[in-house]
């Protein structure tokens, strides 16, 4: 599908000189008398690399769209993670490179999207949020309330953020993986 570099938004998948990239960040510029431009951020899905790249507002590109099924992350090897697919249980594997940050979150049994450019697996789409047990912080302060500055706290996926004074070890917390921040308790 075509569309005009002034229509790219974060998230999106594009053709971008025959590789699928992803836009991170893009930026619309109307600088003095000249053209109008898009400054974009873009990761090449199949190699990992990011770039910036300038594209002309009157530049039409070619939008990608991934083909996208649930799995099940199995295991890690060392070298390869590896998905089952709920379906018809297929399974593939994926690099660290592939996934990128990605890499940190999966844990056994947990449910993603696995996204497939041509028929391989590049990539996979984090859940919107994940519910994870603190399994180490400081102890709370007394009198420590929500405004105060916040501390870090290890998951029990072993990856660390930033959540509120008054968080225990033991705690569940609802975190946005895409974004590696706490967002609330879970009751």
């Amino acid at each position: 599908m075509a569309i005009s570099a002034n229509d790219i938004r974060k998230g999106m998948v594009i053709l971008h000189e025959g590789a699928p990239v992803k836009v991170m960040e893009f930026h619309h510029h109307t600088p003095g008398n000249l053209r109008a431009m898009v400054q974009a951020r873009l990761r090449n899905l199949l190699t990992g690399n990011s770039f910036e790249y300038r594209f002309r507002s009157n530049d039409t590109l070619e939008k990608v769209t991934l083909e996208q099924h649930k799995m099940d992350y199995l295991y890690s090897d060392g070298t390869h993670h590896h998905f089952m697919n709920n379906e018809n249980f297929e399974q593939v594997q994926l690099t660290e490179e592939e996934l990128g940050d990605s890499a940190q979150w999966l844990m056994p049994n947990l449910t993603i999207e696995v996204e497939f450019y041509n028929g391989s697996p590049i990539g996979v789409t984090l859940p919107a949020t994940m519910d994870l047990t603190v399994s180490r912080t400081d102890p709370p302060l007394k009198g420590a309330t929500a405004s105060n500055s916040n501390k870090p706290a290890t998951l029990e996926n072993g990856v660390t953020v930033s959540v509120p004074p008054f968080i225990v070890e033991g705690e569940m917390i609802r975190v946005n993986p895409a974004e590696a921040r706490y967002m609330e308790r879970v009751k």
